[in-house]
Order: structure tokens, then C-alpha cells, then sequence
């Protein structure tokens, strides 16, 4: 039986720590932060990431990985493994994905890129699936395939409290985002596969967590349907530099409209929040692939 290794970015979410105690690997993807680059969870903490970016002045964006960076994280860890299985961030948010497919043509097979099109809690459930298909035996190419058939299985509703970071990002005028913050909107946010749209505009936090957790109803009334019914959905929150008795309230909140379900709940990765800033809050399913 061959060995497999699973291996993604820290665009999952999945901390260096969290990581060693799953038997996974992650690449710490890089920010630039006016002229210095940082490596998330390496010397750039969630904490010390908001801090960074409260400041007007500071400029900070997205990096992907060099493909030296990124062969050389897999040439390390093929020397204990057989295979890998890398899952990146979806495609359709960064070129990662695709610079990744690239340099494993290079590796003779024995490393599989998963393009299943998640982000931060939802690639996270991916990697743990990976993981426990590993652990049955289940052979790289095959635990890609199955990651792949099911990768429009999930969504992901962030509610954004400050709008001046998608105005930083190019993604709203400056005169909507000061009309927006006046009138106290905040807008949800849909990531579905690939795509990051808009999905309501709420007047105040309490109508915009009422609208994603309808959101999530509907969606586990029809999309979903049959993977409730037959026990195979995940439902987790997230939240952004949020203060921790607000998350445990968004936390209750979920618990008592969604009775039954075991919750996860880890915060957005710091790829989604250079763009939606500190404040927000998330609520994400994803269909578990066995």
C-alpha cells in the first residue's frame, strides 16, 4: 500500500499547529505588507495581521506561492511519501491552483493537484476528507477524482461589517462604502465555487445573520436536501477578528436554528480577510466526500 501525504495552503485556514496534530502540511502563503513580506502563521498572526491592516496607510495584498517555494515544500515532504494529494484555494479566487497543476508535471505522478474550487472553512473540510481517505488506503489520484466530482458541494455566507476594505481592494467606491457605513448596511457576501458575489444588503448585524442563516435553510431545503437527509453535510461558522463573545453568540445562534448538527468553528483565512477586514462573520456547509 502506497503512502499519501495530504498537503494544502493556509488559505484552508489550518494552522501550522492544528496541521502536525492532523498528519497534514501547509504552505504558509505570503503577504506583502507595504515593502516587507510576511508567511501566515510564520511571523504573521491573525492578531498581529488586523493590527496591520487598522492602520489607513498600509497597503497589503496577496502573494501565491513561488514555484520554488512550492516544489520545494513538496520535494520535502515526498521524501517520507510515496504521493501527495495538494488541495490550494479554488481556481477561481487566485492562480495558484493553476501554477500549481503546471509544476507537478514535473513530479512524474506522484503529485495530485485538487482544483475543487474552496476557500478557507471549506477547503478545510476538503483537507479532512482527503486525510481520512488516505488513512483507508485510498490512492491519490482516486482521493482527487472524488474531491473533484463533489467540489460545488458547499457554500459560504460572510456577512463584511466594514466596507472600507472592499474599497481599499477596488471592489466598491469610495462614495458607496461611506453611504453604506452611514446607514449602518452590511452587505453578505456568497462564495459559491468560484465565484465571490454579492448576495443581500442588511440594515444593522442583527438582519444580516438573519439572512445568512436563511440563506443556509434554503440551501439545505434544495441543493442540499439529500445530503442532510443521509447525514453527509458539515456545518460551520467563522468570523474575522471578532470579539469572542460575539462569535460564541453567533455560535448559539447557529446551534439553535440548526438543531443537531455538530459545528466547527475556525476564523477566515487571512486571504479573505485582507479584503473583508476584522468584524465579519461567516456561516459555511460543505457535503463530506468519502
Amino acid at each position: 500500500m502506497s503512502r499519501t501525504a495530504i498537503a494544502t495552503d493556509s488559505n484552508s485556514g489550518i494552522t501550522q499547529s492544528r496541521a502536525k496534530k492532523s498528519g497534514v502540511f501547509v504552505l504558509p502563503m505570503s503577504f506583502q505588507v507595504n515593502d516587507k513580506q510576511y508567511y501566515e502563521e510564520i511571523d504573521l498572526s491573525q492578531k498581529d495581521f488586523y493590527k496591520l491592516i487598522s492602520d489607513s496607510k498600509t497597503t497589503v495584498s496577496t502573494t501565491q506561492p513561488s514555484p520554488k517555494e512550492l516544489t520545494d515544500f513538496w520535494r520535502n515532504i515526498l521524501k517520507d511519501y510515496d504521493e501527495l494529494v495538494y488541495i490550494p484555494m479554488s481556481s477561481g479566487l487566485s492562480s495558484s491552483c493553476t501554477t500549481a497543476s503546471f509544476m507537478a508535471k514535473d513530479f512524474g505522478g506522484r503529485v495530485h493537484v485538487v482544483n475543487n474550487q474552496r476557500i478557507s472553512v471549506t477547503q478545510y473540510q476538503s483537507v479532512m476528507d482527503a486525510a481520512a481517505m488516505a488513512s483507508q488506503g485510498i490512492p491519490g489520484k482516486k482521493i482527487k477524482k472524488r474531491l473533484e466530482e463533489e467540489k460545488l458541494e458547499s457554500s459560504i455566507y460572510i456577512m463584511v461589517n466594514n466596507l472600507k476594505y472592499l474599497k481599499k481592494g477596488g471592489r466598491i467606491t469610495t462614495a458607496g462604502a461611506l453611504i453604506a457605513n452611514v446607514m449602518n448596511l452590511k452587505p453578505v457576501l456568497q462564495i459559491q465555487g468560484e465565484k465571490l458575489d454579492a448576495y443581500s444588503r442588511c440594515r444593522g448585524i442583527k438582519a444580516a445573520k438573519e439572512s445568512m442563516l436563511d440563506a443556509m435553510h434554503k440551501d439545505f431545503d434544495s441543493r442540499f436536501k439529500e445530503y442532510v437527509e443521509n447525514g453527509e453535510m458539515t456545518l460551520m461558522y467563522s468570523y474575522s477578528d471578532m470579539p469572542g463573545d460575539e462569535v460564541d453568540r453567533w455560535k448559539k445562534e447557529i446551534e439553535s436554528s440548526f438543531p443537531g448538527f455538530k459545528l466547527r468553528g475556525e476564523p477566515l483565512s487571512l486571504s479573505i480577510g485582507c479584503h473583508i477586514g476584522p468584524g465579519s462573520l461567516a456561516i459555511a456547509c460543505s457535503k463530506i466526500t468519502k
